[in-house]
């Protein structure tokens, strides 16, 4: 299915200049920054901006999807229960709103994220200095879309292998740290040993 088909697509608030953080009252605001390179946003590091009277279509909430049309990296992130309120997207983040019982939010990100529709916005991407993917890029992507059930589980089976990576690495780094401090132990003692037959001389 074409991504049309499957969500609504609309770009983010368009700043005119740089979005200076609020006093008292504001918005939120998700802007590019507020984007971890694993695709995680944390509400809780969220700024709020002053701006008022802005229309509805600019502001995401818990299952809208971001997705971030410009940089390097041109993934998408799903918002859940997290986030209190509804934030505003900022350009270049543009808003992937799913239809509901035809997918989810969580398997929309991760059907973004996956080769296949990466390797589509390779082929689609503008700018030299700046990588840009422009919005009939996102209009022509086409995707899977099983049921809701095995949407769900596909998830979940990506979750618990990011969560079997991670500590893989973690347990792959313990043990760096544990032969690192095996060697300076060794060669402490092989000093120590050295010392101590000069003296015997």
């Amino acid at each position: 299915m074409r991504l049309p088909d499957v969500c609504t697509i609309h770009t983010g608030f368009t700043a005119r200049g740089r979005l200076e953080p609020a006093v008292t009252g504001g918005v939120l605001a998700i802007q590019l920054r507020d984007i971890s390179p694993d695709g995680l946003i944390d509400p809780e590091r969220l700024t709020r901006v002053q701006l008022d009277g802005l229309p509805e279509r600019y502001f995401v909430q818990a299952g809208d999807v971001v997705f971030r049309s410009r940089g390097e990296r041109n993934t998408a992130s799903a918002l859940d229960e997290r986030l209190p309120e509804p934030a505003l997207a900022v350009l270049p983040l543009m808003v992937l709103r799913p239809k509901l019982g035809v997918i989810t939010s969580e398997y929309l990100a991760w059907a973004v994220n996956q080769p296949p529709a990466q390797r589509h916005f390779d082929s689609a991407a503008r700018g030299t200095n700046i990588r840009m993917i422009p919005r009939p890029s996102l209009d022509d992507l086409e995707i899977d879309v099983p049921d809701l059930l095995t949407q769900k589980r596909i998830v979940e089976i990506d979750g618990l292998a990011e969560r079997e990576r991670g500590l893989s690495l973690s347990a792959a780094e313990l043990r760096r740290k544990l032969m690192s401090l095996m060697l300076v132990e060794r060669a402490s003692t092989t000093r120590r040993n050295a010392g101590t037959k000069g003296k015997r001389k």
